[in-house]
């Protein structure tokens, strides 16, 4: 999961890209959006796992 958050975050980042400033900014922001999510749920599922053991 975490391999193809960064595969679609790096697919979503050059398929979105537009020509303005504009669109190139939100392409940029949604991408890194996508590579993130799946981290931290990982991360927090680890936390979790930990305060109920």
């Amino acid at each position: 999961m975490g391999f193809g958050s960064i595969i679609g975050s790096i697919a979503i980042w050059m398929l979105t890209k537009g020509t303005s400033v504009e669109e190139i900014a939100h392409a940029e922001r949604f991408g890194i959006f996508v590579g993130l999510w799946a981290p931290t749920f990982f991360v927090l599922s680890g936390r979790l796992r930990e305060m109920y053991n």
